[in-house]
């Protein structure tokens, strides 16, 4: 237990980041899985690519907008991020062959 007033209220103030990183990570886990799931439905339905491709789109952008976000804010790092958008990248460039 912390008995210096300072360290008392890094604890508080620990806490409370770790809730808000937590919180970012957690819609940033979010809208990757609303873009798997749209890429998902997609390659079971080969036949109707077209019909997916224009929201899958949409998906993948704001994926990496919320990944960029959160480097910018400093929760992930930015080698993580670029990772993951090129994973997300490239598998939506080998569904829609443009």
């Amino acid at each position: 237990m912390a008995h210096h007033k300072s360290a008392k209220k890094r604890i508080k103030t620990n806490e409370k980041r770790r809730l808000y990183n937590r919180s970012v990570k957690s819609r940033v886990k979010t809208y990757i899985r609303h873009f798997s799931e749209i890429v998902e439905m997609a390659a079971d339905d080969l036949q109707n690519l077209d019909k997916y491709k224009a929201d899958a789109q949409a998906k993948l952008r704001t994926a990496v907008s919320e990944l960029q976000k959160a480097v910018s804010k400093g929760i992930l790092n930015r080698n993580t991020a670029g990772r993951k958008v090129g994973r997300l990248t490239v598998h939506f460039g080998k569904l829609f062959k443009a």
